[in-house]
């Protein structure tokens, strides 16, 4: 006994030191927040009448804290701009948006904020830059810029400011927007130096989405693939003189493929030198450049006329069948039940530019049941579809689907029901439909017979399978339930193996949601394939992801 009380009050002692010394620890770790922003900016020159056109930089923090604990940094901060570099390169002066704390002095540029920064990557301040009067051509200089706070570090940062440089515009393309699967259009990509210095070598990214193929490959190109789309990256050595315009020697080869709907293809032109080389890893001949004859273009240094992008819709249709379950259990007992649907193609269908769900899963449930999980995509609902804020227990749950559903895809959602009551025949149903419960059917899917099924419990014949579903019998939680299935979608994760007495064996794993592609001028992609309605943020994110990166610095011409 005296030994036990040595030992608890030596494990006492122990517990309270490094309790005591845990916040201390904590403490002492300071943020580091990195300040950031483009590399370099060109300028236009200084131009003989009228003002001159500049570009605004973005100077930015990231700190790498998290929402609660290690999240955002509260202290008050100063973040420093020594512009003394740019003297008779460049004039500078804070721009309008988010520099209302900052003060330009003589050289030197001052943000102070009482307000803290928060976890992520934010704007510290703009800086609009022109090319000061008098400035030469190829005149360079940098701005360095540096932060302090108490118990925070800075990383600093400098950009490089140049007057003149090459401005690579991209032209347009005139594909056909209305295409049939297996059409094959030419691209014959094009661009013009419309700066004043030459490029050093050119990088063109082409991005196209899943229904969407190159018919070559190129040895200059590399290709990467991730969920959705195919970025090809093509490198070109050389000088590519100002004003002067460049196409392809041969085309790009671009095919509707069989699963092609709704598709898109970028194509965006930038300058490869330095870091920026890339070796290409592709098969095949070598793509190549040809010098064209100029076409007359308006002088425009915004970085935005690097990147092009043209929509094209398939005329095509998938088929959403709708799939139930059959399950019979005791009073009191829980049970499993998946439903869902899988996509018989030929079509994918993805709201790439729209960035909304494909469809909604509707999801009646039978007489006698409650359920007590669900997938974490699928709202709450009255009997009637109306809003309900309690998230378990609803007689109806609507279900949407990721912004992309693929061709021979699952989409599964499994449900824990509890039993309350022995209902026999009890059904329910579930029914895959367009979002909109005022226009239920799906616009791609013209066989609208099979879009619903039957949720049956304690079905007067389990033995037959009418809803498309497995039939499990005595399921319960803790019971010798054995259901098996194909490779399937659940809420966004694609599982595939054996649930036997409630232990499930896992198959491959991968995602099914997504963000989507970045702002075009023509609009963006409703969920009824309209090209009508402007490109979201959530839109933006997945082309911007498969795409080069823009430059920071937005390029504009100043108020006259």
């Amino acid at each position: 006994m005296r030994r036990l009380s040595a030992s608890l009050a030596a494990a006492g002692l122990l517990a309270g030191a490094v309790l005591s010394a845990a916040p201390a620890a904590y403490a002492a770790e300071e943020p580091v927040l990195t300040l950031d922003g483009p590399a370099e900016v060109g300028l236009r020159p200084y131009p003989a009448t009228g003002e001159p056109q500049g570009a605004t930089i973005d100077v930015t923090v990231d700190n790498p804290g998290e929402d609660g604990r290690n999240g955002g940094f509260e202290g008050e901060y100063t973040v420093t701009f020594d512009l003394s570099g740019l003297a008779g390169v460049a004039d500078v002066r804070f721009g309008e948006t988010g520099s209302a704390h900052c003060t330009i002095t003589g050289t030197t540029g001052v943000c102070t904020d009482a307000f803290g920064i928060p976890a992520g990557v934010s704007s510290v301040a703009e800086l609009d830059v022109t090319a000061a009067k008098g400035s030469a051509l190829g005149a360079t200089g940098a701005i360095e810029v540096t932060g302090t706070a108490e118990g925070a570090t800075f990383t600093s940062f400098s950009t490089s400011v140049t007057v003149g440089g090459p401005d690579l515009v991209m032209h347009p393309l005139g594909l056909k927007r209305d295409v049939t699967p297996g059409q094959v259009q030419d691209a014959p990509l094009t661009f013009t130096n419309t700066g004043t210095a030459a490029a050093d070598g050119v990088r063109l990214t082409l991005t196209t989405s899943h229904g969407l193929d190159y018919t070559r490959r190129y040895a200059n190109c590399d290709y990467t693939e991730t969920t959705g789309l195919t970025t090809a990256v093509c490198g070109f050595p050389g000088t590519f003189e100002p004003g002067a315009t460049y196409t392809l020697a041969e085309p790009i080869r671009l095919k509707a493929t069989g699963h092609a709907y709704i598709e898109i293809f970028t194509h965006r032109v930038e300058e490869q030198s330095g870091p920026r080389r890339k070796a290409a890893k592709g098969a095949g001949p070598e793509l190549t450049l040809k010098k064209a004859p100029a076409t007359p273009r308006a002088a425009d240094l915004e970085p935005a006329d690097n990147h092009q992008e043209v929509d094209l819709r398939a005329t095509n249709t998938a088929d959403f069948a709708a799939y139930g379950d059959q399950l019979t259990a005791m009073a009191g007992e829980t049970v499993e039940a998946t439903v869902g649907f899988r996509n018989s193609g030929p079509a994918w269908i993805a709201y790439l530019r729209s960035g909304e769900p494909v469809a909604t899963v509707d999801v009646t449930v039978p007489a006698g049941a409650t359920v007590t999980e669900k997938p974490a995509r699928c709202e709450p609902r009255t009997a009637k579809g109306e809003y309900r804020e309690e998230p378990l227990g609803a007689p109806r749950y609507f279900c949407d689907t990721p912004i992309r559903v693929f061709e021979d895809e699952d989409f599964a959602l499994p449900f824990e029901l509890k039993i309350d009551k022995v209902v026999p025949d009890a059904k329910g149903a579930v029914t895959v439909r367009n979002t909109f419960l005022s226009h239920p059917e799906p616009a791609f899917d013209p066989k609208a017979a099979n879009n619903t099924a039957q949720l049956v419990l304690n079905p007067k014949d389990p033995s037959t399978d009418p809803t498309g579903g497995s039939t499990t019998t005595g399921s319960s939680t803790s019971g010798p339930t054995t259901t098996t299935g194909p490779t399937t979608t659940t809420g966004g994760t694609t599982t595939g193996g054996t649930t036997t007495g409630g232990t499930t064996t896992t198959g491959t794993t991968g995602t099914t949601g997504g963000s989507t592609p970045t702002t075009q001028t023509g609009g963006g992609l409703a969920n009824t394939g309209s090209l009508a309605l402007p490109a979201t943020a959530g839109a933006a994110a997945l082309l911007a992801a498969g795409a080069a990166t823009f430059v920071v610095a937005r390029r504009r011409a100043n108020a006259s």
